[in-house]
């Protein structure tokens, strides 16, 4: 299958490849994004040796696979004496490919090395040796990928030992954008329009594992049901498995997980204590951390307000659709999504996944909005009641240096928005409360994302500035 996308990451590793001089690149993204996919396809004439970590094994597990990955790769070498540890693996690594006497650039890949550098494997000892002692006079790329994001800038970009500085590119991948979705389901000649796809986008995400899962012919509600609902879905049980694979002590990271799916708008760090069993304390700043890093979360400022106020908000399409809609459900219960996706309660969850969207595609909305080229923030914004003025909360707010700011309205519907009285006064409330705060004297435009856009009355055409559609959020 042809590479859709991912330009950027392609150009970092083919300019690893072009240099004249040894390369360490690491490569993170969550789980299931791509990654293997990626490096495989750009390096795959160049590769001499792929080595995948395993999850749970032993370090002597580890090395009987990097032997039989030897033999694969390098079958007329005889290993006379089989390495004990990394060191020696390494060491034996370095001779096999001296021997060799390859004359253009090489690759080197290991996978999933969170599993491969376990606390007591001394990988990454054997790893700095192999680098600092034999690599760097060689023409050679290691590429080393990680689905635990944090784990891998922790222990290996932000290392202090024998690997500190030693990473010359840092690729991070992400999930698809609704463009690069749509064009991965039509290459699988999988034909949906826009609104079907955004249905699909809100249930699952831009993860390309999960949309290989999905089959021409069908709706999106189809597919959805097929993949989610069906008790053999490959995504029906796929949240444990997930965070299990990324997190030591998973469970914790769940229990900030489920906290956030609770509030629309997110909780700050003082609100997620008081709804989990955490205290505030180093610990719960890595979990919050690993989980944004991982892409799971988002963490967005509070317009006018400090740092400790920021709000963390669940992204992840997948385990918000999760919570929702699947763990509710028994074991083996089956549940009809054509008959749910009419309910009340997924017309309110599609209000929210619909803003997480919006939010992931900052830059079609910008590039809407003719300002690319102006430096601009985004934040959110909520205020509690005072001072006579009600409390109230903006989905979005994008604050730019030509003297303006977006005040954005985040509406989901099937059909134009029809933009009504009660919607004028809620916007210009909102807009003042946020005056009132804030004590900006930018002026305010008034910004309407939907999918379909507004119909044209007397409210839309003298109180809304800017409307932004669906195909806008492709671009």
């Amino acid at each position: 299958m042809s590479l859709i996308g991912r330009h950027k990451q392609t150009a970092q590793l083919q300019e690893a490849l072009a240099s004249n001089k040894p390369e360490m690149v690491a490569v993170v993204g969550r789980r299931r994004v791509g990654k293997t996919f990626l490096i495989n396809h750009v390096y795959e004439k160049h590769l001499i040796l792929e080595l995948t970590g395993v999850q749970f094994a032993t370090q002597r597990e580890q090395i009987q696979i990097f032997l039989t990955q030897i033999s694969k790769y390098f079958p007329k070498f005889h290993i006379s004496e089989k390495p004990k540890t990394w060191l020696e693996a390494f060491f034996l690594l370095s001779r096999i490919i001296e021997n060799e006497r390859f004359t253009s650039k090489k690759v080197i890949f290991f996978d999933e090395l969170p599993w491969l550098a376990t606390k007591r494997s001394d990988f990454l000892k054997g790893l700095s040796w192999f680098w600092n002692s034999w690599a760097t006079k060689q023409k050679v790329i290691i590429v080393i990928c990680g689905s635990a994001a944090s784990w891998m800038i922790s222990k290996v970009i932000n290392d202090r030992g024998g690997l500190h500085n030693r990473v010359t590119k840092l690729v991070h991948l992400y999930p698809f954008t609704l463009a690069e979705t749509e064009a991965f389901l039509n290459a699988r000649k999988i034909k949906l329009n826009r609104y079907q796809i955004v249905q699909i986008y809100m249930a699952i995400g831009g993860i390309p594992m999960y949309l290989d899962q999905l089959k021409a012919g069908l709706s999106a509600v189809q597919n959805i049901q097929n993949v989610c609902f069906e008790a053999d879905g490959y995504l029906r049980n796929e949240f444990e498995r997930l965070f299990a694979s990324l997190f030591e002590n998973y469970q914790n990271h769940l229990q900030i997980i489920r906290a956030l799916a609770t509030k629309k708008m997110g909780l700050t760090r003082n609100q997620i204590i008081e709804n989990t069993s955490f205290t505030n304390g180093g610990m719960l700043s890595d979990i919050l951390s690993e989980l944004a890093q991982s892409g799971f979360i988002g963490v967005f400022q509070n317009h006018g307000k400090k740092s400790r106020d920021s709000l963390y908000r669940l992204t992840d399409s997948y385990s918000l659709f999760y919570l929702n809609f699947l763990e509710p459900l028994k074991e083996n219960a089956k549940a009809d999504f054509t008959r749910l996706s009419e309910l009340p309660k997924w017309k309110t969850w599609c209000g929210y996944a619909f803003e997480n969207i919006c939010l992931y595609h900052i830059d079609s909305i910008r590039e809407s909005l003719s300002i690319r080229g102006v430096f601009s923030t985004i934040s959110s914004f909520f205020a509690q009641a005072k001072d006579g003025l009600p409390g109230t909360q903006i989905d979005l707010i994008i604050d730019r240096n030509d003297n303006s700011i977006n005040v954005c309205e985040i509406k989901f519907s099937e059909e134009p928005y029809i933009v009504s009285k009660k919607d004028v006064e809620n916007l210009a409330q909102k807009k003042q409360v946020f005056r009132y705060h804030t004590k900006t004297n930018k002026h305010l435009f008034s910004t309407l994302i939907a999918p379909f856009g507004a119909i044209e009355n007397t409210n839309k055409v003298n109180h809304i500035d800017q409307v932004i559609t669906l195909d806008e959020l492709f671009k």
